[in-house]
Formats: structure tokens, sequence, C-alpha cells
């Protein structure tokens, strides 16, 4: 280079705009992605080792892709070459392929090409690289603001190492700021300038992370202020923005300014006003915040305060995110803008919140193992019955099926509380239902488990089917004629059944409920704690079933309804007698009863070859002396004879129907023992007694091994007969 070239040279270089001349020449002089150029990280460590390998620079503009290449421009001992993809072609690509080669072979040294915005070129550009990348001819160094994965060659990308460049924190960009204006030789270091803080937060600010922007901005501020008199050129917030050619908005990134907006945002949209959000969002990006924070606050509102209500917000919002990745700004504030909107006028829902309820029991309430029922299957179901009884729900009419899935002390417990909003408006109902059918299921079994008597085995006979549910409960409202201000009373309400449809039915008077036990109160009261339609059950606790427990003297109910309310009851119709004060005039008594006496006999589930005849028929004799056990509320009478003393004691049959149900039903083993218990309580005769009257020890270890073996875990047809009635006092004809 001769004196001429050099002064020429000299010239560009003082000349060259300050982002230009202000470019890092070493990694020390580097500032920001600590990421991939701490001190140990493995760019830096390649860098000052000379130990390269192909690379590709994937960030946004003015992270320092370009002065990365050129730091190791200088610090490698390798040729350099250097291209741009916007204005080269395969001729250029060839002529320092020739120049690498040369290199190679004259002076022994390898060659870098660095390939400026790498993506611009096309696919036979791009592979006309690749076999000279692949012999080692040439190291490329690419340099991309698009995503490689997707721009470019997929065989380049897996011949090279990605170091992906984030956008300059504002702490960067101030840092860049003060140093250019420290810099003698290539900043203003050698006049006097005062940037301000507000003047230089706000450069920072709205660079959003592009240090050639803010550099840029800086110079131009410099070049066309004039100093004061005291030769001080100073840079104040005004000159600022007109150099950037965007107003300051009161925004800092961490503080309360930044909080403050968030919030406002976040509350725009939970209030479901567009306007608002779209305005406070603005805020935020005008002011530089990083747009993939608002996604991410948007995507935590998706669920956080849309949620089910609709369901599809939070894929939305997802894929906004991913074409904002895709396409960056400035065209990617459309995909902000759209997620924003959704948002903000989409139905609103919190339930999901129901989540930290559950881990809140989690972590308070006593520990209780998984149900052997939902236990895997697959290890241990042999010694210890894991996965026995689990019922498959697509086996089942509409794919459900009720058994128990919570553990023992949370039955009942609720943690998911539907809203009306939207979506989940339409799966309320359906949760509802399917959770009160549930609870009947367990009831039924738990209390006769308790008893550990022939009570429990003839609540089997009582119809506790999830499908013999439904259908009893859509008869029982049927008949109940329900309008919107019924006064009503659940008798016998403990599971849960009955209960839940008044409530949905009548949305502007109070539902009363009778349940037996506290234990019953609080469960049910859990599961009505936010009903739908607004209105809470008053739940009162009397094991007779006395009105007279709501110590509300004048009250006079339209419409008592109830399931199996007789079965305890030892004068059936001198109970409903105690009922008669609190019937309103035109009140009617709706009750749907399972009749134990007519329903499923176990000796008819055995296969008649795993027993001896004569010994199966006696099985079915002695089942038919229990069920006609006059001392036995449960069993002692029949629809017939509870209709012939409903009419002697004028009691008005206005519906009287006898159905009978088949449903598939699962006997599991412990079932079977509680049959066969030998240790009966309260002084009850167990099924195992009230047979050893005819059959020796011996006949009935017998019967139970072949119970053991014909039925746990089986499943078989089990009848049931229920009788629904509707009751009103007086002698009224039958319709």
């Amino acid at each position: 280079m001769n004196l001429f070239e050099h002064t020429h040279q000299s010239q560009i270089r003082k000349e060259a705009p300050l982002a230009d001349r202000m470019r890092p020449r070493s990694i020390d002089e580097f500032v920001g992605q600590s990421h991939i150029l701490a001190p140990g990280r493995l760019l830096r460590r390649a860098i000052q080792a000379d130990q390269l390998s192909s690379l590709i620079f994937y960030g946004p503009p003015g992270t320092g892709k370009t002065t990365l290449a050129r730091i190791i421009a200088n610090t490698t001992q390798a040729e350099f070459l250097s291209i741009n993809a916007v204005l080269s072609g395969v001729a250029d690509i060839r002529n320092c392929i020739d120049t690498a080669r040369k290199v190679r072979t004259e002076h022994q040294r390898r060659s870098v090409l660095f390939v400026d915005e790498v993506h611009r070129f096309n696919k036979a550009q791009q592979d006309a690289m690749l076999p000279h990348v692949e012999n080692g001819t040439v190291i490329l160094i690419g340099a991309t603001t698009e995503n490689p994965y997707f721009e470019v060659n997929k065989a380049l990308v897996s011949r090279s190492r990605i170091f992906q460049l984030q956008s300059l924190t504002t702490s960067d960009i101030e840092t860049i700021l003060e140093l250019s204006l420290a810099d003698k030789e290539r900043g203003f270091g050698n006049k006097k300038v005062d940037l301000s803080a507000e003047a230089r937060s706000h450069l920072a600010n709205v660079a959003s992370g592009d240090a050639r922007a803010a550099l840029n901005a800086l110079e131009l501020a410099v070049l066309t202020s004039q100093t004061d008199s005291d030769e001080i050129l100073r840079i104040t917030l005004e000159i600022a923005e007109e150099s950037i050619q965007r107003r300051a908005v009161l925004y800092d990134k961490d503080g309360d300014a930044h909080f403050d907006t968030i919030s406002a945002f976040i509350k725009s949209m939970r209030g479901s006003d567009p306007d608002a959000a779209l305005f406070w969002m603005a805020k935020m990006v005008e002011a530089g915040e990083d747009p993939r924070f608002i996604f991410r606050r948007m995507l935590i509102f998706a669920s956080e305060d849309v949620g089910m209500a609709d369901p599809q917000a939070l894929g939305v919002v997802t894929s906004a995110a991913q074409a904002f990745d895709y396409v960056g700004m400035p065209e990617g504030r459309f995909h902000l803008a759209q997620a924003c909107l959704y948002l903000s006028t989409a139905p609103k829902s919190n339930s999901a919140f129901a989540f930290f309820d559950a881990m809140s029991a989690v972590r308070k309430e006593q520990a209780d193992e998984v149900p052997d029922g939902l236990k895997d299957a697959s290890r241990d179901s042999k010694g210890f019955g894991h996965g026995e009884g689990y019922l498959y729900p697509h086996a089942y009419s509409n794919h459900w099926v009720a058994q128990q899935y919570l553990p023992d002390v949370l039955q009942g417990r609720v943690f998911y509380q539907p809203s009306e909003q939207g979506f989940e408006a339409t799966v309320s109902e359906t949760v509802a239902k399917y959770r009160e059918a549930q609870l009947a299921v367990f009831h039924s079994l738990a209390s006769a488990e308790k008893s550990r008597s022939t009570a429990y085995w003839e609540a089997r006979t009582l119809g506790s089917s999830a499908e013999l549910l439904n259908e009893f409960r859509e008869k029982i409202t049927e008949m109940s004629e329900l309008s919107r201000n019924s006064l009503a009373l659940v008798l016998n309400a403990g599971d849960g059944l009955l209960l839940g449809e008044l409530i949905r039915q009548i949305s502007d008077e109070t539902v009363y409920a009778l349940v037996e036990t506290e234990d019953e109160q609080q469960i049910v009261s859990g599961m009505y704690a936010k009903p739908a339609s607004g209105i809470k059950p008053i739940i009162a606790v009397d094991n007779s079933g006395n009105p007279a427990s709501f110590e509300i003297n004048d009250l006079c109910f339209e419409r008592f309804v109830g399931r199996n309310v007789l079965q305890k009851q030892n004068e059936k119709t001198a109970y409903l007698k105690t009922l008669s004060k609190w019937i309103s005039q035109q009140g009617v008594i709706i009750l749907g009863e399972n009749v134990p006496s007519m329903g499923q006999r176990l000796s008819n589930l055995i296969p008649e070859e795993s027993l001896d005849a004569e010994f199966l028929e006696k099985l079915k004799l002695a089942e038919v002396a229990i069920y006609n056990n006059p001392q036995n509320p449960r069993s002692n009478w029949t629809p017939d004879t509870l209709r012939v003393q409903l009419e002697s004691d004028h009691w008005n049959i206005e519906h009287w129907q006898v159905e009978e149900f088949s449903t598939p039903t699962m006997i599991r083993k412990e079932q079977i023992e509680q049959w066969f218990n030998t240790q009966p309580d309260n002084n009850q005769s167990s099924y195992l007694q009230e047979l050893s009257a005819e059959f020796s020890l011996e006949q009935l270890k017998t019967l139970r091994e072949c119970f053991r073996n014909e039925l746990a875990g089986k499943m078989v047809e089990w009848s049931s007969v229920c009788v629904f009635m509707r009751l009103r006092q007086g002698f009224r004809k039958e319709k």
C-alpha cells in the first residue's frame, strides 16, 4: 500500500459512521452476549485458540454478528474472506474458493469465508459452498437475522455450529454510548459532550437492543447540536427524541412504570376492554418493551383468565407468538394485536385456579393411598390386587362410569368449579351430573361397608350404577315439574344425586336439603359452595328426615323430593304423614324407591355348574327367606303392599310406575368379603350369619370360595326394580 492509498484509507475510517468506527476490535472490547462470549465459554475459547469450525451467527440487527466476524478476522491467523449475500453470486463464491485454495497451497494457511446475510443466498448458491465447507477448503462464518433452521440449507446447518445472539440489554447499550463519548480516537472523546441520564436512557430504550441504532442517533444529536457558553455540547431528552424520531414514554423497565403498565394491560384484558388493552400494549411496545415478554404474559392470561371458557385461546396466543418469532418486527405487531384482541374479547374463566386448591390439599390433607383399582395392574395385580376392580370407561354408555378416583379421605372434595362462560358453560352441567352420580355410588357403598352387615348386601340391590342413577335422576326431575320459584326440600340428600339438579332448575328461590350426618353436610356443602345459579342450598342434619331441623316453623314446601327415603323407615306411611305439616296446599311428594325384595339375587349370578344343584336350590330358598324377613324395613315391602298402605292413609297417588333395570356391575373382591364377614357390628347379622341357619360351616366356606372364584372382578348384569311415585294429600283421582 503506497502513501496515497494509506491516506485514503485513513480518511475513510475517519469519516465512517460512528457505529462503524466504534466496532469492537477484540473480544475484550465486545459488550454483551455474555452467554456465548464470557470467559470460559466455548466460542471465546475457540477464537482465542484459533481453533474454529464453521459457525452461523443468528440474531436481530445491531447485536454484533458482523462485529464478531471482524474480531475473528483480527484474531485468527487464517486468511479472512468476506462477501455479502445481497450483492454476491456464485461467481464471487468461486473466486473466494480459488483464493482459499491458493492460500492453502502457497502459504499453508486456512481461510475463513464470512457471508453476511447468508439467508439471502438461494439454494443453488448455498449448494455451491457446501462441498468446500465439507472438505475444509474454507471455514464458513454466516450471519443472519432469520432463523437458520428455516432459511439456511439444512446441509450447511448440520455442518455448522449455531450461536444465537440476543438483543442487547438497555444497560449494554448505555455502556456502548458511554464508551463512544469517552473514546478520543474513534468516538467523541475530543468533544465536551454532556449526555443527560434521561437522554441516554431514552436512546437505549428506543434502540430496542440495536446498538447501531443508538449510536446513529447519538451521532446525529452530537453533529447537529450547538455548544453552550461553556463550550459544552449538552444532549437533552428533547434532542434525543428528535435524533431518534420517537417521543419518550414514561416507562422504566425495572421500576414502577413497568409493573404498573403491565398490570393495567392485564386488568384491561380481564375486564374485556380491547381498547384499553391495545393502548397499554402500544405504550409498552413504543417504550421498547420486549414483545416476547408481552407474549409470555398473554400466554399466562390465556389459561389463568380465559381458561376453559375458551380453550382455543391458548392455541391462538401460542400461534401468534410463534408467528412473531418467524416474522419479527415491525410486522410482528399484527400478531401482538391479534392475540391481545382475542383475549380481550374472549369469555373469561379463572377455574384453572382449581389446581392450586388441589396443591393445597396435597400439602395439608392426610396422606392416602391410590385406590387399588387405579394402581398399575401390570406389576402386582396377583399378589396385591393392584388394578382389580377398575372399570374401563369406554366400555360404558357415554364412555363414562361412576367409580372412585380420589383417595377415600378426599371423596366428595371439589376443586374444579366450572364457570357459566363460553365453552365451559357447555361442560359445566355434565361435570356436575357426573360428580353427583359418582358421589351417590360412593355414598351407597360406603354406608353399607360401615355397617359390615346384611345392609351391605342389600345396598347392592339399590342400584348404584351410573347409568341407572342418571335415569333415576331424570325420571324424578321430570315428575317434579319444577318452576323457577319452587320451594323444594330434598330428603336423604347426602348422596348428592338430586340436590344439584334442583339447584340447576330452580333459580329464584332457595333449595333446602336434609342429610343424615355432619360428614354428609360437609361434603354436599363443598360441592355446591359456588353454584352456577347463585343459589346455595340450606342444609340441615337430621337422621330421621324431619324438616323441623330447619327451625323455621312457617315453612311450606311445594316439592318434597327424594331417593330411597323410605328404606330405613319401619312405618313408611307414618313417616310421610309427619311431613304433612310442611307441605303447602299445592305441594306434592316425589320419591323414587329401589325395591330390594324384587332385586338381584346373588344365587342367580353363580353358574349352575359351579355348585351342586341341591346346594344351589338351597341357597336360593335361603335368599328368599332373607328378603321376606318382616323385621327388616329395607326388604319387608313390595310396591303393591306400599301402595295399599298409602291408599289406606288417604294419599292421592298422582303417579305410580314400577320399572325394571338391568345394568352392568363390577363385583369386587372386597364386596364378597363383606358379604361373608364373620364379625358384624351393631348387632346385625351378616349375610354369612343369615345363611348359617341353613348351611354348615364347611358349606359356607365352599360357598365363599365359589363366590370368590366365579364373581370377584367380574362384570355381571345386575337387575333392580324401582318404584316412582308422586303423592298428594287428599282424595283426588289418580291420573
